[in-house]
């Protein structure tokens, strides 16, 4: 055990909250597959657990590989990785595909392998590290809001535009989370009722757009106002499908559940193994279960906090906040969906749900944290030597 901790570095509370969901995660992967196992396959639904197997497995390699690089590299990745984002983003618009039913664009298919990756996740990973270096590079500066809109607010807003059509709840997350950053990192308070208002514009034209063209943009706007209308009126339609299969089955678990692999409502509620696999874990695993899995995401959360606060580095501390606390506010969203303290986004919950690009940003994301952890542990035995990327980000 000791040679095992001897190749890990960083915050050990994280990694072991990380290795507690993703071994939690087989159970209800396993027993909510049963639908999409009749479905798309031959009843079996050990294939899915396997691929999710392998999701994991991949996951972790990527969380290894990441923690071991010193985090001041990622400042100029970030800003070498922003414009490839970015075409990623314009290629998911124009030639993208759909995924178990989704009537949006998501997901590109990578050549020669034929896997599936959804853009938006790793966009949202490169955006809240370049915001945070670019909070860096102006700190104990007093900049104007004219001088911040081309270096700052012009990705911003690039980045989230192109996701936006695809994936409004995406978009909006990442927003909030931006201007969360930004006012952390120091950034003028006053410029940034600018900024929301800039924000609340665009997608008001947005809006307008798609409801003149509504060729361009098909189904999108009206799939959010349809989803909006039913939380808020809480009518009795189609619509509203998935929300009361998913109260049914957090009804049926009661506080101690039904017991492994005895879900019921995983055979009627869509999205069962993604979207909404909280409601399984409920029905199965009971109050005791979901509160048990909300309770580590809290204690990732307090972690994740330890970890900026104690970060002797600016950078530091605000790339811990830009990439953890998105995590776990997609868990938190994730879980108000399924009790209907949220209208239906589509957000999956973090190293829980299956799918393979969410589990490995997410894997990427917490690599980035621990390696900003594990710099603090070993500052004390590194050479004082220049990083050719910091070098890189600070003169472009």
């Amino acid at each position: 055990m000791k040679n095992v901790f001897h190749y890990i570095q960083g915050d050990k509370a994280i990694w072991g909250v990380v290795a507690l969901l993703a071994l939690f995660s087989f159970l209800p992967v396993y027993s909510s597959s049963s639908n999409l196992a009749y479905l798309y396959g031959d009843g079996s639904t050990l294939p899915f657990l396997l691929r999710h197997c392998a999701h994991l497995v991949l996951g972790f390699l990527v969380l290894y590989g990441v923690h071991k690089i010193p985090f001041h590299y990622f400042k100029g990745l970030s800003f070498i990785a922003l414009p490839i984002v970015f075409i990623l983003l314009i290629i998911t618009m124009a030639e993208g595909t759909t995924i178990d039913g989704a009537n949006a664009s998501r997901w590109i298919r990578l050549p020669f392998v034929g896997i599936t990756f959804q853009t938006s996740t790793l966009a949202g990973v490169v955006l809240m590290t370049y915001v945070a270096r670019y909070l860096t590079r102006i700190k104990d500066k007093t900049i104007t809001f004219k001088e911040s809109i081309l270096p700052l607010w012009v990705p911003v807003f690039l980045i989230l535009g192109l996701i936006l059509p695809a994936n409004f709840s995406t978009t909006a997350i990442f927003f909030a989370m931006v201007v969360m950053l930004v006012f952390v990192g120091g950034y003028p308070l006053k410029y940034l009722g600018i900024v929301l208002g800039a924000g609340l514009l665009f997608l008001t034209l947005f809006v307008l757009t798609a409801k003149a063209f509504p060729g361009v943009f098909p189904n999108r706007v009206d799939t959010w106002m349809s989803r909006i209308e039913n939380f808020s009126d809480n009518k009795d339609t189609e619509a509203d499908y998935q929300i009361e299969k998913a109260k049914i089955a957090i009804a049926s678990g009661g506080i101690a559940g039904l017991g492994p692999g005895k879900s019921v409502q995983k055979n009627f509620l869509p999205q069962s193994s993604s979207d909404f696999i909280y409601a399984i874990i409920v029905e199965e695993f009971g109050l005791i279960g979901g509160m048990f899995l909300m309770l580590l995401y809290l204690l990732l959360l307090f972690r994740i906090v330890v970890v900026a606060h104690k970060s002797t580095s600016t950078f530091g501390k605000l790339l811990v906040v830009g990439v953890g606390l998105p995590i776990v506010f997609r868990a938190m969203i994730n879980m108000a969906v399924a009790v209907e303290l949220f209208p239906v986004t589509g957000q999956n919950l973090p190293l829980i749900s299956s799918g393979g690009t969410s589990i490995w940003m997410t894997c990427l994301a917490l690599g980035m944290i621990l390696s900003v952890s594990a710099k603090r542990e070993v500052a004390p035995k590194e050479s004082k030597e220049e990083n050719p990327l910091d070098i890189l980000s600070e003169t472009i």
